[in-house]
């Protein structure tokens, strides 16, 4: 339950780095000094040259992490049942510390004249369409397979009544032991699309929620492997057919 603090944190910090990036777009207002400082340590004052739409990806990137978080913390405070289970202080520190640094690296891939205090346009790409789209898809199929883990654990009524593991059928289940860290990784890979694709930078926040939520859920696959013997032998850990 304390990933709880995780969103609170994001939704805070991500939605204070919004409202400047919103400023800097569309009022013509410069980034405060502080954020100039991050992109001169980050190197990004040697990118002079103004890549197209990078401006207004990374307005909708942040925005749709703002949401991702949102949506994220209202489902931990209200949908989900969550188990006497804690978790290490070591992976408590470093999901506090990544939805920090995950937002101030979604601005730092903003080009270097927006904090000249010029005004920039808003070009809607095919792939700021595609990547929403989605973004949409795969955070409505996290929600339902939240919503189906957490009834497991819920009377007809809606009381909860129990804490232990049950086996979860339906939706995204039928094919994978981890849906919910499937489509986690598809909101990332949708922020990806919606950068333009070549944001390398990106591409490694991907592999980096990659490997974590593979991670977590081949020892969930493994758990419901050796707790549940009647586990359908067809489903797959963390990808479908993978």
């Amino acid at each position: 339950r304390w990933f709880t603090h995780f969103y609170v944190v994001s939704v805070l910090w991500n939605g204070f780095l919004l409202i400047w990036l919103f400023r800097a777009e569309f009022l013509g207002e410069s980034l405060p000094s502080w954020i100039q400082d991050m992109h001169h340590a980050l190197g990004r004052d040697s990118q002079s040259k103004d890549m197209g739409n990078e401006h207004f990806s990374a307005l909708l990137v942040l925005l749709l992490l703002w949401l991702h978080s949102c949506r994220r913390l209202a489902e931990c405070l209200w949908t989900s049942v969550f188990s006497s289970g804690v978790i290490h202080i070591v992976q408590y520190c470093f999901g506090l510390g990544y939805y920090i640094a995950v937002g101030a690296t979604v601005l730092c891939q903003v080009p270097t004249n927006v904090r000249n205090g010029r005004r920039l346009s808003v070009q809607i790409c095919w792939y700021h369409i595609i990547g929403v789209m989605m973004y949409i898809w795969a955070s409505l199929h996290q929600h339902r397979c939240l919503a189906i883990l957490a009834n497991l654990r819920k009377s007809r009524s809606g009381k909860v009544v129990s804490l232990s593991h049950s086996v979860p059928f339906g939706d995204w289940f039928e094919s994978v032991s981890c849906p919910h860290y499937f489509a986690e990784l598809l909101i990332y890979v949708s922020m990806a699309i919606t950068l333009g694709i070549h944001n390398v930078t990106w591409w490694c926040v991907v592999m980096c929620v990659l490997f974590n939520q593979a991670l977590a859920a081949v020892l969930c696959h493994e758990f419901y492997q050796k707790n549940f013997s009647s586990y359908p032998k067809h489903r797959k850990a963390f990808i479908p057919l993978v």
